[in-house]
């Protein structure tokens, strides 16, 4: 199994199997981009890679069927050592990091990785989700990251590095990851059997801003027109709030009973309308238009009464929203608030009081 099969990163690939063949890998690693753009793949093909017991580490060409192999891509490994945000958790617990407190630095991921490998070659810890890192966590993984273990890899997997203290940025090799080329993306879908048509691959590629993540939302027949309805409410300086929270609480509550499927979908629609005020940001001050032609309408429509300062800030309240949203927010509370602020920011530029 090939590093082909990490599609649309060449050029990290190309410069990670330099240093690996060099000898010269570094020890922590901050992995940047979008989600849903195979960061995460990449981090458990390089433990692939550096753990396959039938390729040479400095040939870096994991055969990808060897025990090692299959045990990196079960996350059974005992050298490799995934963490991620629990679900129904707003932040990475401290426990994952340094063990619960009757274990208190005699187990989680910082005892792991400093334990002789198993294997005789490397420890590998992936922390997934590094966006929700607090401070109390990201504190745990400082002393890691000033003094790595030897024979250690530590890959923080995040969207910003604008997103991480700085005393992480400062220690760590950041990485950045570009959005997938829509091709890849609908080539993905068809691969990975997330999307059975072709033809539909396509379409949710279009839409998926360089993510797979994305792309499978758009997978789903009753995504088109719930977007449709939305563009309808934010292309006007005035809406009824009752109707709209409830056709958004309709949709969201359609992703199923568990409240992580949930908050995931209530993303999904705020990023929709945060790529509406984008677009409109981008027509206002470069005179860019939108190729989506539903797009394209709404954000005529409504830049004819939408103040200078009205894209920009509806973005800030997005932002405020998925915050909200990753800290587990009433959900009928959370939309109304959220449609409101948004209104207002849209028609007066300004952030409610």
């Amino acid at each position: 199994m090939s590093w082909q099969t990490i599609r649309g990163h060449d050029c990290v690939v190309e410069k990670f199997r330099r240093a690996v063949a060099k000898g010269r890998l570094p020890s922590t690693f901050l992995f940047v981009g979008p989600p849903g753009i195979g960061k995460r793949t990449f981090a458990l093909k390089l433990a692939q890679g550096l753990l396959c017991e039938r390729v040479p580490e400095e040939r870096w060409e994991p055969c990808g069927q060897c025990p090692s192999c299959h045990q990196v891509a079960s996350l059974n490994h005992p050298d490799v050592d995934v963490i991620a945000k629990p679900s129904d958790k707003a932040f990475i617990p401290v426990e994952l990091l340094i063990g619960d407190l009757e274990h208190r630095m005699r187990a989680g991921l910082c005892y792991n990785i400093a334990l002789k490998p198993y294997s005789g070659r490397r420890k590998v810890a992936i922390i997934d989700d590094a966006d929700y890192l607090n401070k109390e966590g990201a504190n745990c993984l400082l002393k890691t990251l000033e003094e790595p273990p030897p024979k250690s890899v530590l890959i923080l997997i995040g969207t910003s590095e604008q997103r991480q203290l700085p005393t992480i940025r400062s220690r760590c090799q950041i990485v950045r990851f570009q959005p997938l080329a829509e091709s890849d993306v609908g080539d993905l879908l068809v691969e990975k059997g997330l999307c059975t048509d072709t033809a539909a691959a396509r379409v949710a590629a279009a839409h998926s801003d360089g993510s797979l993540e994305r792309a499978v939302w758009w997978t789903d027949s009753g995504v088109p027109e719930f977007r449709s309805e939305l563009l309808g409410l934010v292309r006007q300086p005035d809406f009824e709030l009752q109707p709209a929270a409830k056709m958004i609480s309709q949709f969201v509550d359609e992703a199923g009973k568990e409240s992580a499927l949930k908050r995931e979908r209530l993303r999904f629609v705020v990023s929709l309308a945060e790529e509406f005020y984008r677009a409109a940001l981008l027509k206002m001050e470069r005179d860019e238009t939108p190729s989506d032609a539903d797009l394209k309408t709404a954000v005529d429509a409504a830049l004819r009464w939408m103040p200078a300062d009205g894209p920009i800030t509806c973005l800030d309240v997005c932002l405020e929203a998925y915050a909200h949203i990753d800290a587990n927010v009433n959900q009928a509370t959370f939309i109304e608030w959220w449609l409101d602020e948004a209104a207002h920011a849209a028609r007066t530029g300004l952030a409610a009081a």
